[in-house]
Order: C-alpha cells, then structure tokens, then sequence
C-alpha cells in the first residue's frame, strides 16, 4: 500500500495543532475546533458501516453517550484520568456494537434503521434511571486545573481529539484500501451476491459495527470534560445522529475523505452560526444543505467532483 499524502498532511495538521495551542490566545478557537474534529470522528465512525456497508445507522448517539457516561462513572469511582478511560470506553462502546450488530444486523434496509434507533431510546432510559451517573437529573465532572504540556485543559482536549480524528480517519482509510474494505463494498453492492461469491457477509458486518461503535464511544468520552455537565437528553441528543450521517452525505459516502470533507465544512458552519446568530439553527442548517445535496450532488462533493473531473487515479 503506497504512503500517499495523507502521512505527511495527517503530521502537519498535528504540528499545526501543537503549534496553535502555544501561539493562538482565543479560547474559542479551540472550543470550536474540537467540535469539529469531534464531528469528524462520528462521521468518519458512521461512515464505517453507512457508508462502507450501506447499513444506515441512527444510534450514533447511543454510542457517544455510553463513551461519556463511562467516563463519568470511571472518574466518580476510580478517579481514573480521561487517557486511561477513553480506551476502555471504546472497548464498551465496540462490545455494545457487537452485540446490537449481532442481533439486528440479519435486519435491512429501514428496519435495520429502526432498531439502532430503538438502541438509543433503550440506552437513555436505562442511563435516565441510573442514580450513581446523576439519572435524569444530570451529573457534574470537574475538569483539571492543570493540564501537562498545556496552559489550559480544553487546549489539551483539543489536542486531544485532534490525535484521535487523525488516527480514526487513517483506519477508515486503510479499511477503504485493504481486503476488508472490497468485501464491505460487495456487501454494500449486493449482499445477496457477495454471500454467493463466498464473501463472510456476517463476520464483515460485526466488524463494522464493533469498530465503528468503538470509535464512536471514545469520541465520547471526553466530552463530559468538555462540557462539564451532562444529562441524558444532551448526551444522547439527536443532534449527533442527524450530524453523523448528514456530513458523510455531504461529503460523500463512498471513500474515506468524503466524511471529513463534510464534517469540515458543515461543522464549521455551524460553529460560526452559534455564534453570529444562534445555536437553535444548527439543525436548519443541517436540514437545508443535507436537502440541498440530495437534489444537487446525490453522491456529495467528492462524487460531484468525480463527475467534473472524472476519477483521476487511485485514492491516496
């Protein structure tokens, strides 16, 4: 497999990141910045079995919330720190996945759909009535007064998810490139045909779903640091599952980049609309771009691209 230039733009965007957080004085900057990056792993997480797979999955927020109240439950009870919870975090979330995957996955189309949906509802009920996490009534984490490395904790969290976005985006690439990739594209193709061709469908689809759950979950579990107080309807909002598959669409959901392209461009929007005008119209402007891409470019920018362009050569 060549090197291409995701490597060397994956180091610049990390020395860009260390560099920012010495010489950049708006702490704003970094709480939108880690927003987007967090953005950029769900998409690129969901993309990993919407996308390659074509199982469209509405729990993304189920698995996000498992990652922070993991977090939460972790802190309270062992006081472990963020780097030593979020692998465990990930863990749960892709064990979650697996389970979920195993017995829903012989489900497809819409009612696939549905019982990732129905997932989430389950999971913030339960979560709702769990007393030790705070329940319905929500449950405070006190970041750190000192970060090592860093003047401040939410510079460190950027950095943080920075790392992960990185590292989550370069596995959806090798998926894309390697043998696992081909096979979740024949299953996205037609399944029936793959199972034929003596392609393991099932064991492909648990992959999927352990993987893109774990990443998922760890996304997660910094962002009761980030937020210092959570509640199961902001953990388990809607906003991460209409952002997660909006954003793969918007870029395109057929290549590793396509989320990433999405997840830029609209999560930025919506940071400077929080801002300039509110943040009630986050989920408008979703609705109108994601309806706007629909009509406009089915197969998102990168398939819009390809159009004008024509395919060019291999994907870096």
């Amino acid at each position: 497999m060549r090197i291409g230039w995701f490597y060397p733009i994956a180091l610049l965007l990390v020395l860009g990141g260390a560099f920012a957080t010495k010489h950049v004085d708006s702490n704003f900057v970094f709480y939108a910045g880690y927003v987007v990056l967090q953005f950029i792993v769900l998409a690129t997480a969901w993309n990993i079995l919407g996308g390659f797979t074509g199982y469209v999955n509405f729990g993304t927020a189920a698995f996000f919330a498992v990652g922070a109240y993991t977090t939460i439950a972790l802190n309270k009870a062992l006081g472990l720190p963020l780097l030593a919870i979020m692998p465990i975090a990930g863990i749960i979330a892709g064990l979650i996945g697996l389970a979920a995957g195993y017995f829903t996955l012989r489900l497809k189309g819409v009612f696939f759909s549905i019982a990732t949906l129905a997932l989430a509802v389950v999971l913030e009920t339960a979560v709702a009535n769990w007393g030790y996490v705070g329940g319905a009534s929500g449950s405070y984490v006190i970041p750190p007064a000192e970060v090592p490395f860093f003047d401040n904790y939410i510079e460190g969290l950027f950095s943080l998810m920075l790392l992960l976005a990185v590292v989550a985006v370069g596995i959806a690439r090798y998926i894309a490139l390697s043998k696992i990739g081909r096979g979740f594209a024949a299953i996205r193709d037609d399944e029936v045909a793959a199972e034929c061709m003596g392609v393991p469908t099932l064991r492909l689809k648990l992959i999927a779903t352990t993987l893109s759950g774990a990443l998922m979950g760890i996304a997660g579990a910094p962002y009761p640091f980030y937020v210092t107080y959570v509640e199961p309807t902001s953990a388990f909002s809607l906003t991460y599952a209409v952002n997660s598959i909006a954003m793969p669409l918007i870029g395109g959901t057929t290549t590793w980049f396509g989320p990433v392209i999405g997840a830029v461009l609209l999560g930025s929007l919506q940071q400077w609309a929080t801002v300039t005008i509110s943040s009630e119209l986050n989920l408008l402007i979703v609705g109108v771009t994601l309806v706007a891409f629909v009509v406009l470019a089915p197969q998102g920018l990168v398939g819009l691209a390809r159009k004008l362009f024509g395919r060019g050569g291999r994907t870096p």
